[in-house]
């Protein structure tokens, strides 16, 4: 046994996996309400970008599930109409009507010209689905009407009442009401002349046609972005500041979207000598080189300069040279200790002050020297006995003298004074020597120059300079006062870097005397604009990011462009037409024409091409495949053509929804009129049916073929009054009512009248018994048409109901007498023709009002009754 074919909906999950993720999520929308909205676009938009890795975009894809088809309302019932209310700017429909249609079964909307009928069933057609419609425009005789038609549209879904539509006027049938299906004069021309998208199709086959509609949006929106970006792109790259062949320019020049700027980042890190080097280059190239030359040599010597000279400032706060001046300082101060308390012990009995200073020692010596040398130069100096004499004073010496006198001597043949003296005199010659050193930076005018061509180099000269002079004056302090403070280290010193710059001095002048030659010149020009370029990437490069994004975007546009492509969907929708949809189409639709036409019409349907998912059809003449239809068949052919190919159509659908027909048998014949009746009262056993005509006989036959079929119908007429056109009533006009329904008028307006007659209303009684008796006349002209000749044969039809006629031999005289006197009754009150001048008789009374509708009623029931016993 061959497995069952697939269904629509199983070939588009198969299908959805291997879409892009986005993709999966438009089938969950479109399944979900049908066409698309901005909104949904957008995000759609945002999806499609997000799976191309764009970043930032929070929303996430939710794929399409086997569940999703039992969200759309469309899709998961059957759509009924049940009201129009609330019309508002709609030709001269008055407001305040409500248009009801039986749930089930077969509503006749029946209004002659002008009544409104066309306004109401334009409203349905721009509201649901129809091959053709156009604006419903306002009341052009009302000046305050405006554009903008609005209504309340309830319906139903499976049985179950829904919020109702607040529907307004647009382009685009209301996502519901478009199960609703509409068919006019216009829409059956389409049918016929043109290729049609098979519009009522199986759930699933209008999901191609929706999702490629969604992927045109999103290439639109992406295309609308596409061209931002285009319009986006700086200047710069146009019309290039920077130059093509250096190596920034090199990298500008090929950005593309998989560009990596980590070089230009590099380039972009220019070091304080190649910004000078830069601004050298600018300055120098800008004039005679071999005159900058020289300045640049001067410029080498002058720093030779100040480096030997700082490096000799440095030496003198080296910490070698100030930790000997400390030292010596130290020593001369340990020495003086030793010699100090030596010459205390030494001068204990010395009677005057100053005793071994300077002066005395002077006197001292010169009293060795005059004893020594001439007054005593065989005895000691100093004398060691007592008795001798003084060579100061020339007095004999005492015990006590003798004792003071060889102390004295002791303390000046003593080494511990001499190397008091000696470490004294070296402490102070290394002091002075510091103190003359002084350290001033105003002694270095090249770093004014220095600071703009090496700022660096400037600050560690001066920085140097500062903590020299600081170590200076801590040790000089130190000496003079004894308070010693930690020095500060001296910072690395800027020599090697100051002669650094004069060897690079002097080779940029030797450039620049090269420069003087074009070949010379040319190579600084080189790398003045490749410095120049590099020092622009402050401004550059986030240009340059901001391209490579902007690349980047367009890239991922690109893709996603690609993914909207609808080859794919529409390969799908053909699968869906052939597998599906086309068998049942071509055999439904010669189905379909056999009960409109019965063979009198040879057509067929064939595919011809489609756009996007949808397949389209065209009706084709099997004599002459290649004529063209409409050329000949005639208009109401063509009619019965376009309304089979509508009813196909719609038998491929899932869920019978609505169907509402505007007058579809205009232009039609009896033969042509009643088979389409017969067809709509057979549709309507299944679904909701809904007419709008203004054909009493074609009224006539669905009345009679759906009492025949058991299939309920209601009637609904309209007509104008001063408010407006479009005002509802139940049933129809008189004209039009049935019998039954005209007696139980009649009933109820002799009781109406018989008010008039209690209230002793005279004028108003004899209006309303006139109108009767009128009312009551042609219901006997009626019903010795329906009921005396069972509608055998009737006024404005032109066909003979023979297979009834039978029942006209259940006539007899009685019942003539009845009819003939029943109908003079009513020419005798009413004013058909005119009366006698000397004629003015009164109205009957309530009672006999009623009598004469009772009458007319027991003889129609009369004959009925013998009608059956005949059938």
């Amino acid at each position: 046994m061959s497995a069952a074919p697939k269904t629509a909906y199983e070939m588009i999950l198969e299908w959805a996996p291997s879409r892009p993720s986005w993709l999966q999520d438009a089938l969950r929308r479109v399944v979900a309400k049908g066409p698309l909205e901005k909104d949904d676009i957008a995000e759609l938009t945002l999806l499609c970008l997000k799976g191309q890795g764009t970043t930032g975009i929070e929303l996430d894809p939710i794929a399409l599930t086997a569940d999703d088809r039992y969200v759309r309302t469309t899709a998961g019932g059957k759509i009924t109409l049940l009201s129009i209310a609330d019309v508002t700017n709609a030709n001269r429909l008055a407001a305040g009507q409500k248009l009801t249609f039986a749930r089930t079964g077969m509503t006749v909307v029946y209004g002659d010209n002008g009544t409104g009928k066309s306004g109401y069933a334009r409203i349905l057609k721009r509201s649901c689905r129809a091959r053709f419609s156009t604006a419903v425009l306002p009341n052009e005789l009302d000046t305050t009407s405006t554009r903008g038609a609005a209504a309340t549209i309830a319906y139903a879904d499976e049985g179950r009442d829904c919020p109702p539509v607040a529907w307004n006027d647009s382009d685009t049938p209301n996502h519901i009401l478009s199960a609703i299906s509409v068919f006019d004069r216009e829409s059956g021309a389409v049918h016929v002349r043109e290729q049609n998208e098979v519009a009522f199709r199986p759930f699933g086959l209008d999901i191609p046609d929706d999702l490629a509609a969604a992927c045109t949006g999103v290439k639109d929106a992406l295309t609308a972005e596409q061209t931002r970006l285009n319009a986006a792109r700086d200047g710069l790259f146009s019309q290039p500041t920077y130059a093509a062949n250096c190596a920034v320019g090199k990298v500008l020049n090929a950005l593309t979207a998989s560009t990596d700027l980590a070089e230009l980042r590099q380039l972009a890190e220019l070091t304080e000598g190649e910004r000078e080097r830069l601004r050298r280059l600018t300055e120098d190239l800008a004039r005679d080189p071999q005159k900058a030359s020289a300045e640049q040599r001067a410029w080498s010597t002058s720093l030779d300069r100040v480096a030997a000279a700082l490096e000799s400032l440095l030496n003198t706060v080296s910490d070698e040279t100030l930790s000997a001046v400390s030292t010596a300082a130290d020593n001369a101060e340990t020495a003086r200790a030793a010699a100090d308390l030596a010459a205390k012990t030494a001068f204990n009995e010395a009677v005057l002050p100053g005793v071994g200073c300077e002066t005395w020692r002077a006197l001292w010596d010169a009293a060795r020297a005059y004893a020594t040398q001439d007054a005593l130069p065989e005895q000691a100096f100093p004398p060691v006995a007592e008795g001798e004499p003084c060579v100061l004073c020339q007095q004999p010496l005492d015990a006590a003298s003798v004792r003071r006198l060889s102390g004295f001597e002791a303390f000046v043949t003593d080494e511990t004074e001499r190397r008091a003296q000696a470490a004294e005199a070296t402490a102070r010659q290394l002091i002075n020597g510091l103190a003359e050193r002084r350290v001033r930076i105003a002694a270095f005018p090249q770093l004014r120059q220095l600071n703009v061509t090496a700022p660096t180099a400037a600050r560690a000269v001066l920085r140097s300079l500062a903590t020299a002079r600081l170590r200076r004056a801590l040790v000089l302090r130190a000496a003079s006062s004894g308070l010693a403070s930690a020095l500060p280290s001296l910072p690395r010193s800027p020599v090697g870097d100051l002669k650094t710059l004069a060897r690079a001095a002097e080779r940029y002048a030797n450039e620049l005397a090269a420069a003087a030659d074009a070949a010379g010149r040319a190579v600084l020009e080189a790398e003045r604009l490749e410095l120049r370029d590099r020092a622009a990437l402050d401004v550059l490069l986030p240009k340059a990011e901001a391209e490579v994004r902007r690349l980047v975007d367009l890239a991922r546009i690109a893709l996603c462009i690609g993914e909207t492509n609808t080859a794919a969907i529409t390969k799908l929708g053909n699968s869906i037409a052939d597998e599906v949809i086309t068998p049942r189409v071509r055999d439904r639709f010669q189905q379909e024409i056999q009960k409109l036409a019965a063979g009198r019409v040879r057509v067929d349907i064939t595919r011809s091409g489609g756009r996007f998912g949808s397949p389209q059809y065209q009706v084709r003449l099997f004599a002459n495949p290649k004529a063209k239809v409409h050329n000949v068949l005639s208009e109401g052919e063509q009619t019965c053509v376009a309304l089979a190919m509508f009813l196909t159509e719609l038998a491929t659908a899932s869920f019978a929804s609505t169907l509402v027909f505007d007058d579809p048998v205009s232009s039609l014949d009896h033969r042509w009129r009643q088979k389409v009746a017969e067809r709509l009262v057979e549709e309507a056993a299944t679904r909701q049916i809904i007419v709008f005509t203004h054909d009493m006989v074609f009224l006539n036959d669905l009345q009679v073929l759906a009492a025949r079929a058991g299939v309920a119908q209601v009637d609904v007429s309209l007509s104008v009054s001063g408010s407006g056109a479009g005002i509802v009533s139940d049933g129809l006009p008189w004209a039009g009512q049935k019998i039954a329904q005209r007696l139980d008028k009649l009933e109820k307006d002799a009781r109406a009248a018989k008010q008039f007659f209690e209230a002793q209303d005279e004028a108003a009684y004899d209006e309303a018994a006139a109108k009767f008796y009128n009312h009551l006349r042609s219901t006997w002209e009626r019903a010795l048409e329906d009921v005396a000749f069972c509608n055998v044969v009737q006024r404005h039809r032109d066909y003979i109901n023979a297979k009834d006629l039978k029942k006209v031999v259940s006539l007899e005289t009685a019942d003539v007498t009845t009819w003939e006197r029943g109908f003079k009754v009513c020419c005798d009150i009413t004013d058909a023709h005119d009366p006698a001048r000397g004629r003015n008789a009164a109205m009957p009374p309530p009672d006999d009002l009623l009598k004469h509708v009772r009458e007319l009623g027991a003889w129609v029931e009369s004959l009925r009754t013998r009608h059956k016993q005949i059938a």
